[in-house]
């Protein structure tokens, strides 16, 4: 795709992430262009400095290992409440101040006072750009280091303590947010109004096409013919449709088969589910009526898992393929969004991929790991953008009457009318002046 000529104007940021999952780096994927030396991976080997490094691998194997964890018998619980009871997020109401320091703030304190993030504030010394990250402790790092502009992309619905300075009101760290969800739990946390940007989630510029949205509308007015093969979804919203998306952008009928995009979060969890629901598909892929993609992320065991998941039940056959486990970042950010192209249903367990509801295309959920990938739950039955999933042994049923029904056409209509897209131009905005402009249209959100 060409580089829009706005984003040529706009300076240059520091862009960072942690390989803490795929979560804090898929929020930066879309900010490439505007890196300068390209994105920053805190701890990355070829990054940090030995001994930061043997920080960051002691945090990487603790939180990877507690999150596969949780399908372990018998002590798997356990491991997992171990992890989830240090990021649970407290209940929403009542709406009371929590800006008091919290364990996780004062743990944060100490890893970034004994040098965590001192490569990324290295670096940065050689030019006085804004930053721009994705993980907490490399703004609240930056902020202690009295750096000039620090924007903190949050990356769910809803955030643990953690993610703001354990003295609020002294940071001057600004946060970018997908949603309200998270504005206003940054502001039980401290932060003032003036420092949170209501941007939406940064979403893959090749997915969006530009600021007109020149990919996105026709990707989407297929995929609501698909996802209405009995015509209960069109007769209601059809006018509603053509005058968002352009009457040129909505055909008349479905042009290929229904394709269901099966993918796992960056530790490899929840495989089997994806594993249970191919066997479950195997005759609707056999009589043409389904496309099936199972996404590994970066793991090339779980790649190897799902590889050999399908020369036991469907094998060698054209409509089933296995996106990414090839080990590098690169290559799985691009692969995936060639996917969603076609992709009309993705499953998935909540995670910042509920933001991809966006993109108008409905999130089947997979059971939630860990307190935030709750509430991100929370806020996609809000926007009724996300399906909880049945059994998915049953899944030949099930799904095709949710399809029979319109259901995932209305999730797949309601996330792109509800939830923001806008996110990537947003920030480059903010960059650029300062400031966002507040959009009114459901399309400039």
């Amino acid at each position: 795709m060409s580089v829009d000529p706005a984003i040529k104007r706009l300076p240059r940021a520091w862009v960072a992430a942690a390989n803490m999952g795929l979560g804090h780096k898929r929020a930066v994927y879309p900010l490439e262009s505007i890196a300068e030396g390209g994105v920053m991976i805190v701890n990355d080997p070829a990054f940090a400095d030995p001994e930061e490094l043997r920080v960051w691998e002691r945090l990487l194997k603790v939180y990877e290992g507690l999150s596969r964890a949780k399908g372990v018998p018998v002590i798997g619980d356990a491991l997992f409440g171990i992890m989830d009871y240090f990021q649970r997020i407290q209940p929403a109401y009542p709406r009371v101040d929590q800006s008091a320091p919290s364990v996780g703030t004062k743990f944060v304190d100490k890893l970034v006072g004994d040098g965590l993030c001192s490569a990324m504030l290295t670096k940065m010394k050689t030019q006085p750009l804004p930053l721009v990250t994705s993980f907490y402790q490399n703004a609240i790092a930056a902020d202690r280091a009295g750096w000039g502009r620090v924007y903190c992309i949050i990356c769910d619905a809803d955030i643990n303590r953690v993610w703001v300075a354990s003295k609020p009101r002294e940071s001057r760290i600004e946060y970018i947010v997908p949603c309200g969800n998270a504005m206003r739990r940054l502001r039980q946390y401290g932060v003032p109004d003036e420092r949170i940007y209501m941007t939406g989630f940064p979403l893959p510029l090749e997915l969006l096409g530009d600021e007109d949205l020149s990919v996105l509308r026709p990707d989407l007015g297929q995929r609501l013919r698909v996802l209405d093969p009995d015509g209960r979804f069109w007769p209601l919203h059809g006018l509603n449709v053509e005058h968002f998306l352009g009457e040129g952008n909505c055909p008349s009928q479905a042009g290929r088969r229904l394709t269901i995009t099966f993918a796992v979060g960056g530790a490899g969890a929840q495989k089997e589910i994806g594993v249970a629901a191919l066997r479950s598909l195997k005759g609707r892929i056999e009589r043409g009526e389904l496309n099936w993609n199972f996404v590994c992320g970066v793991r090339k065991e779980v790649r190897a898992y799902f590889e050999d998941a399908i020369k036991e039940i469907i094998p060698g056959h054209p409509a089933v393929k296995v996106v990414g486990g090839q080990g590098d970042d690169a290559s799985y950010f691009r692969d995936f969004s060639e996917c969603l192209h076609s992709t009309d249903i993705l499953w998935t367990k909540p995670s910042e991929l509920s933001f991809y509801v966006g993109l108008g295309i409905p999130l089947l959920m997979a059971p939630s790991l860990g307190s935030q990938e709750v509430f991100n739950r929370h806020w996609l039955e809000e926007i009724q953008a996300g399906i909880p999933q049945h059994d998915p042994e049953f899944a030949d049923t099930w799904i095709w009457e949710l399809l029979d029904t319109g259901r995932f056409a209305e999730a797949a209509w309601s996330g792109f009318l509800k939830a923001r897209k806008y996110g990537s131009y947003r920030i480059h905005e903010l960059l650029s002046t300062g400031t966002t402009a507040r959009g009114g249209s459901p399309l400039t959100r």
